[in-house]
């Protein structure tokens, strides 16, 4: 960004202007003046014509309409951009909005309320309604389409001044005595403003202007002040909202007419007077300040190894988003950055200075300098952050060098040593974290006198000390380090250990600073955008140290105006370039060279040659910046030397680089001699330009014999290899050609090279160049491609992962199956196949390279437990007992029992399984979980006992038998002894806890569908199993189901019963004997039916068999049994089940 004035416009017969307002969007410019003066006015748009490309503002109006309607002097104009209506008003009250309609302004409507006049006019955000205030304190709404929302008088008010907040709910009103008042949209009072930045003012003010950010185009950070007040005195306020407690203060120190945001809310225009220093007359000035206040003249931005740096904001992000632009490859990466302050480039790195961000706090080796506020991110050219530092000081000024990065406030100044990140040794990293204490960080007050030791350690309290004379500007080579005062004085430092050399007096306010190469002289560029030089070394050490320094222009006399940027040459003290408005200008000497028509912001200046960007032009599109934007030119006397070679001859040319050299000019000459294949001019202009490379490829091109062989290399240096390539094989030097195309890497053509020459090809060459094809879309993940290559090249193991990448994994399985046992590629392959779960053929792989321990292993991993041990097995492995049991450990610690279950399972430890399932289904019922889910438990877990008994009943077969082997027999012995130690509840009693919750489940189905007696006699059964279920819910479901079945005998029994329970408190005890007495004060406690409590399901045989369908005691001597729970059930019942209701086999296959 940079401002002059670009264009003057002329109003008819010098009639005096009293408004003027700019469509943002379409570019239109509308002025009021006296006697009903009104023009809408436009610049033209910008050509493609390459003499005005990147130029800043195109100068012709291609509209200039007056507009007639106003009698009286036009005194507010106001845009409806979202509508295209521009809203007049005159000094009679006269309102009158115009529209566009065929590319001409005309009237839409009038309005006069033929009372007082208008001060101000405000549409809302969305253009949908206007809010008109008169000087009288009247204030109307309207909507776009002219109807009146609502009107109000505010007695005693005069109004100058209105705006809308972004969200058109709040109304802001200025009076003509200054202060702002703050109504809703109804027009409401709500308070008045807080206008903090007129403490200390005496005298009267008016306000200059209100005008808040609507946040169409997003903003630059969260939380960005976007609502600027300002007075005529110069004296103005930024705040977040309306009733912030902390704006942003900005003093002008000017008379202020205007204030205006710019389309995206970063950049506030303040317009007004100034008087002289003379005092005789005032200038007209415009400034430029952020929303933090702080004074604006260039945009964030840098420039290193080929990339350009720029930070733009937009709608949809809080964050800045900073593209990190690869001019040479066209590539950009994006990285969004909160709140950036600034970015500073320098070689191939770049820093970004941020705020420190509250949600990341500094890491503990930063934390020793406090709560830090700001951060420096190093970065390298694709945007990757490689290091950073937190810092106290505001960093308002940043330069860098290619080791050193200073950061400084108006106070003081931070330098850092920053190291880029390589490949480090222990004691290297040792050193590393220790850095801080060395000294590679260091703090200095601008104020104090460094004397070049490393001093103290890192203090940020000094940087909080104020100084009368705050710092304004920096700039540092490697061996000097420059700082700018506000007074005018230059202080000098040494680098890298910074100690005060000298202090230098100006008689004005630098603001842009700048060292040549070999830091002997500045260029000044001062606020008023003058620029000035200044010799570093005084004139006598410069005249008798180097006397070519003396013979240069005299810095003291130069001076020019208008200038926005300039830059020195990286190869040359006296050689820069600068920009005057839309010029640029190369000065050699303090000579000037014809300037070059251009906007473009100067990237680098080295070799003679420019490279610009136009950055005006990328900022309208940033998302896609174009090569077109860049521009590189060449000064004149690269121009000159270029055109000497090719019209005069080499021998003049050279005459002339001679009296002006410069290593670029003999490269240059030297790549004419080559061209016409003088080696001798070649050689010694290589010499001159210190080209070893360039010296060697002379040297052996003076050994070639062959004119058309020198040719055809001279072609193949200078990047020409099709010609190079046509050359080689017109001399039947294929494999020249093919080397070539070797080195080019472009194996593509080396391959159809080498199918199309005569004779055999080599066989390895044709290996490789395939392998290599294959590598090129392998890089691309192009999988598909790259496999018909590794093919044909047979190259197995990237073959492999190919197949791998395109999850082919039969075709994976078939490289596998073709390679030779014990090939080194099955191993991996193995892996590959574990990574996707595929057992077997993880087993076969393995097992093909003679690895049976990784092969067990898969399986583990894989979960396949029966595989594991079959292999285990057959290859006489005893580690997978320990194996099992380790991994059931670590299941169970992470609480993951059912888990540890199926691997027991699996690995047919079905008692191991059983044991744990028990355990679950113990912790289910105590935390009185749901009886059905307990009972699904138990089953599971008696299922997995009947499970043991066959793997016993099957190993003692095997054993009678002696047809299976001696390991399985061994280890059907060790289950048996497990077995004789076990407790006899798992394996002889594997159903009670089963049966309990059964019966449980059945007697309360049977009692909710009205079968009392039929429960009663299935919760009789249930005393049996109080050691499963709490016997306090057995009686109570005894004492309900036998007082339904009106058999109080029982019911009394159950009461005395729960009575007596020791588990139960005394409140509890208490209250059932409560409910007994009043119960059997009703009904005697006897049995009405013939219901004997203890002959329930006795017999003359002893226990009899219980129905697990009713509950009933089976009195027949036929009836059905499970075959697997080995529970019975009465054939005429059980014939309407399809499974056991216990175990839930199924019946017709039992």
């Amino acid at each position: 960004m940079f401002i002059y004035l670009s264009k003057k416009i002329a109003i008819p017969n010098s009639i005096k202007l009293k408004c003027v307002s700019w469509n943002k969007d379409q570019g239109f410019i509308a002025c009021g003046g006296d006697n009903g003066l009104l023009k809408v006015l436009k610049l033209e748009t910008q050509t493609d014509d390459a003499k005005l490309k990147g130029l800043a503002a195109p100068s012709n109006l291609s509209m200039n309409q007056t507009l007639e309607g106003h009698s009286g002097a036009v005194q507010v104009v106001t845009w409806n951009e979202q509508y295209q209506k521009l809203t007049t008003s005159d000094q009679n009250g006269l309102i009158i909005v115009w529209m566009l309609y065929k590319g001409s302004w005309y009237e839409e409507m009038i309005n006069n309320r033929n009372k007082s006049v208008v001060r101000s006019m405000s549409w809302n955000a969305d253009g949908q309604k206007i809010c008109i205030v008169y000087e009288d304190g009247a204030v109307i709404v309207g909507s776009v389409d002219g109807n009146r929302i609502w009107g109000k008088e505010l007695k005693g008010i005069q109004l100058a001044h209105v705006a809308w907040s972004p969200d058109s709910k709040i109304l802001l009103f200025g009076m003509a005595n200054g202060e702002i008042h703050i109504y809703d949209n109804q027009g409401n009072f709500i308070v008045k403003m807080s206008l903090s930045c007129l403490i200390n003012v005496t005298g009267a003010i008016s306000i200059a202007g209100i005008h808040w950010y609507p946040g169409t185009e997003g903003y630059i950070e969260p939380d960005c002040p976007c609502l600027a007040i300002c007075f005529d005195n110069g004296r103005c306020q930024i705040m977040r909202y309306e009733n912030d407690e902390n704006p942003v203060h900005i003093d002008a120190q000017m008379n202020v007419a205007s204030i205006q945001w710019n389309h995206c809310g970063s950049v506030l225009a303040v317009a007004g007077s100034q008087k002289t220093t003379t005092m005789e007359k005032e200038v007209n000035l415009v400034q430029f300040y952020t929303p933090f206040g702080e004074h604006l003249r260039t945009l964030k931005w840098g420039y290193c190894c080929n990339t350009v740096v720029y930070a733009y904001t937009r709608p949809d992000r809080l964050e800045y988003s900073v593209v990190f632009w690869d001019t040479k490859n066209n590539e950009k990466f994006v990285k969004y950055v909160k709140s950036l302050i600034s970015i500073t480039t320098s070689g191939d790195f770049c820093i970004l200075a941020t705020k420190a961000d509250d949600t990341h706090p500094p890491e503990e080796a930063e934390a020793e300098s406090g709560n830090a506020s700001y951060v420096l991110v190093l970065c390298n050219s694709i945007g990757t952050p490689l290091d950073s530092k937190y810092i106290d000081i505001d960093p308002l000024f940043v330069t860098m060098t290619k080791t050193h990065v200073i950061a400084a406030s108006k106070e003081a100044f931070y330098t850092w040593q920053y190291r880029v990140a390589k490949k480090l040794t222990a004691l290297e990293i040792n050193q590393v974290a220790k850095t801080r204490k060395e000294g590679r960080e260091r703090v200095y007050h601008i104020d104090d006198t460094p004397s070049g030791t490393s001093d103290g350690p890192l203090d940020f309290g000094k940087a909080f000390t104020a100084t009368r004379d705050p710092i304004c500007c920096i700039t540092a080579t490697d061996k000097t380090l420059i700082m700018g005062r506000e007074s005018g004085i230059i202080q000098r430092y040494s680098l890298p250990n910074v100690g005060l050399l000298q202090k230098y007096t100006l008689n004005y306010r630098a603001y842009q600073i700048s060292l040549n190469c070999n830091s002997s002289r500045l260029a000044i560029i001062d606020i008023s955008g003058m620029l000035t030089f200044l010799d570093m070394e005084t004139r006598s050490s410069a005249v008798d140290g180097d006397e070519q320094a003396a013979s240069t222009g005299d810095p003291s006399k130069f001076e020019r105006k208008d200038v926005w940027d300039m830059k020195w040459a990286n190869d040359n003290p006296d050689l820069f370039a600068m920009m005057e408005k839309t010029r640029m200008y190369v000065f050699r000497n303090l000579d000037p060279e014809e300037p070059i028509q251009t906007s473009g912001y100067i990237c680098n200046f080295e070799d003679l040659e420019i490279k610009s960007v136009l950055l005006d032009e990328i900022m309208k599109d940033p998302d896609c910046p174009n090569k077109d934007y860049l521009i590189n030119f060449e000064i004149r006397s690269l121009r000159d030397s270029r055109t000497l070679i090719e019209k005069v001859g080499i021998e003049d040319a050279s005459q002339f680089i001679e009296d002006n050299p410069h290593p670029r000019l003999w490269r240059l000459l030297a790549e004419a001699a080559l061209q016409k294949l003088d080696l001798k001019t070649a050689e010694q202009a290589f010499v001159r330009c210190k080209d070893y490379q360039g010296i060697e490829f002379v040297k052996r091109l003076s050994n070639l014999q062959s004119e058309a062989m020198k040719q055809a290399e001279v072609a193949a240096y200078f990047g020409r290899f099709e010609e190079a390539e046509r050359m080689y094989l017109d001399m039947d030097r294929r494999d020249l050609a093919i080397s070539l195309r070797i080195k080019l890497g472009d194996w593509f053509r080396v391959l159809q090279l080498l199918k199309t020459g005569s004779g055999d090809a080599d066989d390895a060459l044709l290996e490789q160049a395939y392998n290599a094809i294959g590598d090129y879309f392998a890089d691309r993940q192009k999988w598909v491609n790259a496999v018909q290559y590794y093919l044909q090249g047979r190259n197995q193991e990237r073959l492999a992962e190919c197949y791998y990448m395109l999850e082919d994994y039969d075709g994976l399985e078939r490289l596998a199956n073709s390679l030779p046992e014990n090939h080194k590629l099955l191993a991996d392959i193995g892996q590959m196949f574990v990574t996707v779960g595929m057992c077997d053929q993880t087993v076969n792989a393995y097992l093909k390279c003679n690895q049976p321990k990784a092969a067990v292993e898969a399986c583990v991993h894989l979960n396949q437990w029966n595989k594991a041990v079959e292999l285990a097995r057959n290859h006489n492995m005893k580690e997978i007992g320990s194996l099992l049991a380790k991994y059931a450990s670590h299941l169970l610690e992470k609480n993951k029992m059912l888990e540890a279950v199926e691997l027991y399972r699996k690995a047919h430890h079905f008692l191991d399984a059983a044991k744990l399932m028990f355990k679950i289904a113990d912790e289910e019922a105590k935390k009185r979980s749901r009886p059905l889910r307990v009972k699904k438990l138990y089953v599971l877990a008696a299922l997995l006992v009947e499970d043991y008994h066959a793997q016993m009943k099957t190993s003692q077969q095997s054993k009678a038998k002696g047809k299976k082997s001696e390991a399985t027999s061994a280890l059907a012995g060790l289950l048996e002894e497990d077995a004789s130690s076990l407790d006899n509840r798992i394996v002889d009693n594997a159903w009670r806890g089963a049966e309990a919750y059964h019966f449980f489940l059945l007697a309360q189905r049977q009692l909710y569908d009205g079968n009392v007696d039929a429960a009663m006699k299935t919760v009789l059964h249930l005393r049996d199993y109080e050691d499963i279920i709490p016997a306090v819910e057995i009686y109570s479901l005894l004492a309900i189901c036998s007082s339904a079945n009106r058999a109080f005998g029982t019911c009394s029994r159950a009461f005395i019963k729960l009575e007596s329970l020791e588990t139960l408190s005394q409140e509890q005890q208490q209250m059932y004997e409560d409910l007994a007495l009043e119960i059997f004060t009703k009904y005697p406690p006897k049995d009405n039916l013939m219901t004997e409590m203890d002959s329930v399901t006795e017999g003359a045989e002893g226990k009899m068999a219980t129905c697990i369908v009713t509950g009933q005691t089976i009195s027949e001597y036929q009836f059905w049994m499970c075959s697997v729970c080995k529970h019975c059930a009465s054939e005429r019942e059980i014939s309407s089940h399809n499974f056991c209701p216990l175990c839930h086999s199924m019946t017709s296959q039992l």
